[in-house]
């Protein structure tokens, strides 16, 4: 089964590729010596340090495999991917409006971008999934696990 594309902005992809940098030459590296350290102290069976170290080798290792499935399969996008008609796709801005609480703007990128509290919305999230497509002046209604939400699109770059 072929791997998913993971959209990433270049921004984005940059991150990705210093974290696996900082995991992979500096971060792995302590791990290892933790566990060394860990190991002189003598007896494994009950040794905290030296389980806390092969857990944490464990986290930055997962980290590494992750990052490196997502750097293969990336599909880059523009910061702002307007169409040219107002039509939302991944990369673009979008500002809307919620009835009662005003404008908000959202960037629709990729999963692995997705950061809420920065404006970053994921493509595969419920609102992601229901802006896509729809243009400038368009109402779109997203199921939320909090209810359904329903959006007047306002701007689209």
């Amino acid at each position: 089964m072929p791997d998913k594309p993971v959209y990433l902005t270049p921004e984005g992809k940059q991150k990705l590729e210093e974290e696996l940098e900082y995991l992979t030459k500096v971060r792995r590296r302590e791990v290892a010596e933790a566990i060394k350290s860990a190991k002189e102290e003598g007896d494994l069976s009950e040794n905290s340090a030296y389980d806390e170290a092969k857990l944490a080798q464990g986290f930055v290792e997962g980290r590494i495999q992750t990052i490196q499935a997502q750097l293969r399969n990336a599909v880059l996008i523009k910061e702002t991917n307007g169409t040219g008609n107002g039509e939302v796709s991944i990369g673009s801005t979008v500002t809307v409006e919620e009835e009662g609480f005003g404008e908000e703007t959202y960037q629709i990128v990729g999963s692995a971008e997705a950061d809420p509290l920065e404006g970053k919305i994921s493509n595969e999230s419920p609102i992601g999934v229901a802006l896509l497509g729809a243009k400038e002046g368009d109402e779109v209604t997203a199921e939320t696990p909090g209810g359904e939400i329903t959006f007047k699109i306002v701007k689209v770059e």
